[in-house]
Protein backbone atom coordinates (compact mmCIF):
# COMPACT_ATOMS: atom_id res chain seq x y z
CA UNK A 1 0.00 0.00 0.00
CA UNK A 2 1.50 3.31 -1.31
CA UNK A 3 1.88 5.93 1.95
CA UNK A 4 3.23 8.50 0.17
CA UNK A 5 0.40 11.37 0.69
CA UNK A 6 1.70 13.27 -2.57
CA UNK A 7 0.77 9.61 -4.45
CA UNK A 8 -3.09 10.71 -3.42
CA UNK A 9 -2.72 14.00 -4.10
CA UNK A 10 -2.73 15.32 -0.53
CA UNK A 11 -0.18 17.59 1.11
CA UNK A 12 2.91 16.67 2.52
CA UNK A 13 1.89 16.91 6.32
CA UNK A 14 -0.41 14.38 6.26
CA UNK A 15 0.49 11.10 8.05
CA UNK A 16 -0.42 8.13 6.10
CA UNK A 17 0.23 4.15 7.51
CA UNK A 18 -0.41 0.78 6.16
CA UNK A 19 -2.32 -1.16 8.18
CA UNK A 20 -3.01 -4.21 5.90
CA UNK A 21 -3.50 -4.81 2.25
CA UNK A 22 -6.20 -2.56 1.12
CA UNK A 23 -6.32 -0.72 4.45
CA UNK A 24 -4.69 2.87 5.32
CA UNK A 25 -4.64 4.76 8.36
CA UNK A 26 -4.52 8.95 8.42
CA UNK A 27 -2.67 9.55 11.93
CA UNK A 28 -3.99 12.67 13.50
CA UNK A 29 -1.31 13.65 16.48
CA UNK A 30 -2.59 17.19 18.05
CA UNK A 31 -3.08 18.21 21.54
CA UNK A 32 -6.41 19.71 21.47
CA UNK A 33 -10.16 17.95 20.95
CA UNK A 34 -10.65 16.91 17.12
CA UNK A 35 -13.70 18.90 16.18
CA UNK A 36 -16.20 19.01 13.76
CA UNK A 37 -14.37 20.73 11.30
CA UNK A 38 -11.49 18.58 11.62
CA UNK A 39 -13.49 15.96 11.06
CA UNK A 40 -14.95 17.47 8.16
CA UNK A 41 -11.15 17.73 6.62
CA UNK A 42 -10.14 14.18 7.28
CA UNK A 43 -13.59 12.73 5.49
CA UNK A 44 -12.09 15.07 2.73
CA UNK A 45 -8.80 13.59 2.45
CA UNK A 46 -10.58 9.81 3.11
CA UNK A 47 -12.51 10.66 -0.13
CA UNK A 48 -9.27 11.32 -2.28
CA UNK A 49 -7.62 8.34 -1.05
CA UNK A 50 -10.84 6.25 -1.83
CA UNK A 51 -11.19 7.79 -5.23
CA UNK A 52 -7.49 6.79 -6.44
CA UNK A 53 -7.67 3.66 -5.30
CA UNK A 54 -11.15 2.15 -4.64
CA UNK A 55 -11.77 -0.71 -2.30
CA UNK A 56 -9.32 0.97 0.45
CA UNK A 57 -10.42 0.85 3.80
CA UNK A 58 -9.39 4.03 5.62
CA UNK A 59 -9.26 4.41 9.05
CA UNK A 60 -7.71 7.44 11.41
CA UNK A 61 -5.83 6.97 14.34
CA UNK A 62 -5.97 9.14 16.89
CA UNK A 63 -6.26 10.56 21.01
CA UNK A 64 -9.42 9.71 22.69
CA UNK A 65 -9.85 13.47 22.66
CA UNK A 66 -12.64 13.86 19.77
CA UNK A 67 -15.60 15.05 20.05
CA UNK A 68 -19.15 12.53 18.86
CA UNK A 69 -20.28 14.82 16.41
CA UNK A 70 -16.65 13.71 14.58
CA UNK A 71 -16.95 10.33 15.35
CA UNK A 72 -20.86 10.38 13.94
CA UNK A 73 -19.33 12.43 10.73
CA UNK A 74 -16.55 9.67 10.11
CA UNK A 75 -18.71 6.73 10.59
CA UNK A 76 -20.74 8.01 8.30
CA UNK A 77 -18.08 8.19 5.52
CA UNK A 78 -16.88 5.00 6.14
CA UNK A 79 -13.89 5.71 8.29
CA UNK A 80 -13.08 4.02 11.09
CA UNK A 81 -11.28 4.97 14.35
CA UNK A 82 -8.68 3.83 16.39
CA UNK A 83 -6.75 5.27 19.77
CA UNK A 84 -3.74 4.98 20.95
Amino acid sequence: METNPEFYGLPSRVQLEALAENHLAIRKVIKSRIIRKDAEKIAETARKIKSVTPGVEVTLICTTNICSKSIALLASEGVGIQYF
